[in-house]
C-alpha cells in the first residue's frame, strides 16, 4: 500500500509540474521573469544561458523537499522525487530534443515527439515575449490549433519568424 501511495504521489507531482510549468512559462517567464527567460529566446552563446537559472531554482526546491521528507516530513520526499522526474523529462524533451543541446541531432518524423517538437518550435517562431503560443513542455496542443492561434494573434501568417 505504501509503495502504491508513494508512486501515486510521484506521478501526481509530475502531472502537477506540467500544469505549474505551463503557468510559470506563460505568466512568470514571459512576464516579470523575462529577464532570465529572454536568453532562451535569443541565440545562445556557450553551453549555458541565463534561463538555466530556473532549472537550478526548481532543482534546489526539489532537493529541499527530498531532504525534508527523508527527515520525517512525509510525503515531501516523493513530491521532490516527482519534481526531479519532471526535470529529467523536461531536460530530455525540451533541452535535448527540441533545442538540441545534446552532442547529436534528432528530429522526430512522426507521433507525439514530432508534435512536441513542432509545438515548441512554433512557440519560438515569435520574436520577443508577446504573442507566443504553446507554453507547455511535455503536453502540446495539436499543431493545427497552434497555427490558427498564431494567425489570430498576428493577423495572418508570421512575416518575421526566426
Amino acid at each position: 500500500m505504501n509503495l502504491l501511495m508513494n508512486t501515486l504521489i510521484l506521478l501526481a507531482t509530475v502531472a502537477g509540474m506540467e500544469a505549474f510549468a505551463w503557468y510559470a512559462h506563460k505568466y512568470i517567464m514571459h512576464g516579470w521573469g523575462w529577464g532570465w527567460h529572454r536568453s532562451h529566446h535569443e541565440p545562445r552563446h556557450g553551453w549555458f544561458e541565463k534561463n538555466d537559472l530556473y532549472a537550478m531554482v526548481f532543482a534546489g526546491i526539489a532537493i529541499l523537499l527530498i531532504a525534508l521528507g527523508t527527515a520525517g516530513w512525509y510525503p515531501l520526499q516523493w513530491i521532490g522525487a516527482g519534481m526531479t522526474l519532471y526535470g529529467a523529462l523536461y531536460f530530455l524533451a525540451h533541452d535535448g530534443l527540441v533545442h538540441q543541446r545534446w552532442p547529436f541531432r534528432y528530429v522526430p518524423r512522426r507521433g507525439y515527439l514530432k508534435r512536441l517538437y513542432q509545438a515548441h518550435r512554433m512557440h519560438h517562431a515569435v520574436k520577443g515575449r508577446e504573442g507566443c503560443v504553446s507554453f507547455g513542455f511535455l503536453i502540446a496542443p495539436p499543431i493545427d490549433t497552434l497555427k490558427r492561434q498564431l494567425r489570430e494573434k498576428h493577423g495572418g501568417p508570421l512575416k518575421n519568424a526566426r
